[in-house]
């Protein structure tokens, strides 16, 4: 074939363009950074900051801007580090490709490619284009990117049938892909968008970012907590005026401080520091957040869909079975590091008194091409994955790769075809021996037997049966299977020839090999179902292969596989009815794992999606939190994902499934501790207005308490320790409202014992003759102390804080009440607070009130802890 013409190239780049991905359309960096203030939480700190600055506190409202401010340039720097999902796509094309035009073979710049070129394919090259091969000569390609397939594919030019999967297209090769081994021609078919990396990358695009249960329930929260103080404080306004006939100046005062002590404005602050020191802890278990909401978000994952390849195995080929005469023996060991024995019912057998597997295992050793090397602890491979399992095979045995080598030198070679499917090669001894040894598909190497090995070296004629049925028994188990034999051969033999392996070969036994499961992701499985999380398992494998890893690790489901297929012939009610029966999806498309997602999050599921592959990526942008893999996985997974695991262990997911528990309950934490400080503010205000009475705080005052508390002791909360039941739980619903019945009762009983308290106070005080500033100044610290021993209680649900725990298990706490209390100090003894804020000095017996009567809301919540815990048990979860 001759190829385009240069007009006819020509034309054809008119009208198809270049052979590049077309980027997206970007927001400009100032709309950018203004969308960072559409939130609900942001505009509660603008609201408080505004108050703030009305009243006339400029510290206080510089400091609260300049949160909001911190936070809009955290959310710029996030956001634009997601828009190199796509430009790391784009950096997957080749750069150069050898083409063939008007008969003339010449390297061009591959954005120069059109369809109808015609493209040639060598080992270490990046496949340009999509393109229908029409010549291959032992042509591998890895697909792993698109496909998740542990090896390459073996590509030949037959014809397959047009619905076949892509992992099956064995006449394609795709652009972004690596030729490992042979060479190939093909016609260039699709270019640029048209390509399937370039679906892909279309797909990434058109994926919208999910806004996260943890957001949408802070919306909620922060709507209501509005429409409740406006309404409240325009009903107040109009109580003082026409019932209490109070001036319309009184009025409008309390009704500020009435909205400053309702207004948690803290609080959007302590969530994001909560989230902040969330993402610390995930950090040290190996997981980094790249979003900050996706903290919380994992503690409200239901279902995890987790990739096969490289993240529940290790994407390392393995030996994991060796059948010889009478037995098959289990190989232990994980990956390529040469670590293991041979097992025969579960117990360790000395290879050296079964001659068959030493045979065997020099075999495998010395007709191969591929090599190991250990790289600061690592075992690296060059070469084929298939082959490097057996070269870590050949070394378990005992055999030195490079000593081997040498002692039998090899003299010639009959290399792999897909064709003949076996590879055979002649080696000589320093003792003037030599042999043929060969390995390849099993029906390959069997047809060219008329023995086999049996014990103490002997042969006997071959047994058809035995190895049938082993083939049966080892491929049940999802493991590729190779056979090794050999023969003697006349040491005077220099060449190799197709007549020399045509027969009279002795059958040494067979290999299974497989891409183990990694062992900790077994048990990773296994908490996560003590947690009520799924696993599903959505690999682009073979559906035997995927149910095989899959029994391994414990993912059965209802024991059915599920192909690509068949999930594209249903309709997407009829997706979701199964998905939640099946738990292992099969030669899954990009598409696929899309649908498979949005299913799950259509049946109310919160989806973590894992994966390493660009095949992964747009799954893992629609998952509520993509998880990416840190060493394997390509960038273009790891922009697309909110977490990425730096040690690509699926363990570390359920450690960080826990620490997003534990933030959720800390943030619930922070708003039980939170809110009935602004509660038992607002409630001390209301009181002094039903009965006429000269407000306990000022507006100032119930700021500057507002403000301590919230940077001392509210901030200890969110460096909280799990609870003990955190993965014993179910996970919580997706619709559940942050304000449960009971965290409003809490709220409410708090609320109360804290005016009851510091109102009850301030008119003790003001009958007894004291003045404003010192009932106010008791009435402050009252309040303080209320917040300081409630702080202790606040730590557990429904615990009891009476225990060495309970009082020293949070060292911040205890540094933030030393913290608070010369801050008391200061607001109360410095005269220069004195003449701000309207305080007045304090005596001893002063403290001795205040502290006695803040300590009663320690007992108070303990008590309602103790009825809780008889009448629900310690489990109950709020």
């Amino acid at each position: 074939m001759q190829g385009l013409s240069k007009e006819e190239t020509a034309r054809r780049r008119q009208e198809y363009g270049p052979n590049r991905l077309t980027p997206p359309k970007k927001q400009s960096p100032v709309i950018r950074f203004l969308q960072q203030f559409r939130d609900v939480l942001i505009y509660i700190l603008l609201a408080a900051g505004f108050i703030t600055a009305l009243l006339g506190h400029w510290i206080d409202a510089v400091v609260i801007f300049g949160v909001v401010i911190v936070n809009a340039v955290v959310g710029y720097v996030q956001e634009g580090k997601a828009e190199k999902a796509l430009d790391a796509i784009r950096n997957l094309l080749s750069p150069k490709a050898m083409v063939r035009r008007e008969n003339r073979s010449s390297s061009v710049p591959s954005d120069e490619l059109v369809p109808g070129d015609i493209v040639i394919l060598r080992s270490g090259d990046k496949v340009p284009a999509d393109m229908r091969l029409f010549m291959t000569r032992e042509l591998r390609v890895d697909e792993s990117l698109l496909t998740g397939e542990s090896v390459p594919v073996e590509k030949s030019n037959d014809v397959v049938p047009v619905t076949a999967a892509l992992g099956d297209q064995k006449n394609m090769a795709f652009s972004g892909t690596l030729v490992t081994y042979g060479k190939g021609e093909g016609i260039v078919t699709g270019t640029g968008d048209d390509t399937e990396l370039g679906r892909i990358s279309t797909m990434l695009g058109s994926v919208e970012t999910l806004v996260t249960p943890f957001l949408r329930r802070t919306e909620q929260l922060a709507k209501m907590l509005a429409a409740t103080i406006l309404l409240l404080s325009i009903g107040v306004f109009l109580y003082g005026i026409l019932i209490k006939e109070f001036s319309v100046t009184e009025m409008f005062n309390a009704t500020v401080g009435l909205a400053v002590a309702a207004i948690p404005e803290g609080l959007p602050a302590i969530m994001t520091i909560t989230l902040a020191a969330g993402v610390q802890a995930m950090a040290r278990r190996n997981a980094i957040i790249r979003k900050l909401p996706a903290v919380e978000t994992l503690g409200s994952v239901t279902v995890i869909c987790s990739d096969k390849t490289g993240t529940l195995t290790r994407n390392e080929m393995t030996v994991r079975s060796v059948a010889v005469d009478k037995h098959v023996y289990a190989v232990s060991g994980e990956g390529y590091e040469p670590m293991g024995s041979f097992l025969l019912d579960g117990t360790a057998v000395n290879e050296s008194r079964v001659p068959e597997l030493s045979i065997l295992a020099h075999v495998a050793l010395l007709c191969n091409d591929a090599s190991l090397e250990n790289r600061e602890g690592s075992w690296v491979l060059s070469g084929d994955p298939t082959e490097g399992a057996l070269v870590s095979l050949g070394i378990k045995s005992g055999y030195d790769h490079e000593t081997e080598m040498q002692k039998w030198a090899r003299t010639d070679v009959i290399p792999f075809e897909s064709q003949r499917r076996f590879m055979a090669t002649l080696h000589h001894s320093h003792e003037n021996e030599a042999f043929i040894y060969m390995k390849g598909a099993p029906e390959a190497v069997l047809g060219r037997c008329n023995s086999q090995l049996v014990g103490n070296g002997e042969k006997e004629p071959i047994d058809h049966a035995y190895w049938q049925n082993v083939m049966g028994e080892i491929a049940g188990q999802g493991q590729r299977l190779l056979a090794c034999a050999y023969r003697k051969a006349d040491p005077a033999k220099q060449t190799l020839s197709f007549t020399d392996v045509d027969s009279e070969m002795t059958v040494i036994g067979l290999v299974g090999i497989i891409d183990p499961p990694r062992a900790e992701a077994v048990e990773a499985i296994k908490s996560c179902r003590r947690a009520g999380v799924q696993i599903k398992m959505i690999t682009g494998d073979h559906a035997a292969t995927a149910k095989a890893i899959g029994a391994m690790l414990g993912i059965r489901g209802n024991g059915s596989v599920m192909t690509g297929s068949q999930v594209e012939a249903l309709d997407d009610a009829d997706l979701q009815k199964i998905v939640a029966e099946v738990d292992i999806f099969a030669r899954s498309s990009p598409e696929h794992k899309i649908r498979l997602v949005k299913a799950l999050q259509a049946k109310g599921h919160v989806v973590a999606m894992t994966g390493d592959g660009v095949n992964d990526a747009p799954a893992l942008k629609q998952a509520n939190v993509g998880i990416a893999m840190g060493q394997n996985g390509t960038e273009v997974s790891k922009e697309a994902a909110e977490m990425i695991l730096v040690d690509d262990n699926f363990a570390t997911i359920v450690g960080a499934i826990e620490q997003g528990r534990t933030v959720y309950d800390n943030l619930k934490k922070s708003i039980l501790f939170v809110l009935p400080t602004n509660g038992g503010e607002a409630f001390s205000i209301l009181a002094a207005i039903a009965i006429g009475s000269t407000l306990p705080i000022t507006a100032l005052q119930i700021l500057w308490v507002n403000m301590v508390t919230a940077v001392t002791l509210a901030l200890t909360l969110a460096f909280e320790k799990s609870e003990d039941n955190v993965m014993q739980r179910k996970p919580r619903q997706p619709d559940e409202v942050i304000l449960s019945p009971f965290i409003i009762w809490r709220i409410i009983y708090v609320s109360v014992i804290l005016m009851t308290g510091t109102f009850g106070l301030f008119l003790w005080y003001e009958s007894g003759g004291h003045s404003h500033e010192t009932a106010r100044t008791v009435a402050v610290n009252a309040l303080v102390m209320f917040e300081i021993f409630y702080l202790f209680s606040s730590r557990f649900y429904v615990a009891s804080a009476f225990s060495q725990k309970g009082f020293w298990g949070n060292r911040y706490a205890l540094y933030a009440i030393g913290i608070l209390l010369i801050l008391q100090l200061v607001f109360v003894y410095a005269p220069f607070m004195q003449t701000l804020f309207e305080t007045a000095p304090l005596g001893v017996l002063d403290w001795v009130y205040i502290v006695v009567v803040g300590s009663s809301v320690l007992f108070f919540v303990e008590l309602e802890k103790f009825l809780l815990r008889r009448i629900y048990g310690r489990d109950l979860v709020m």
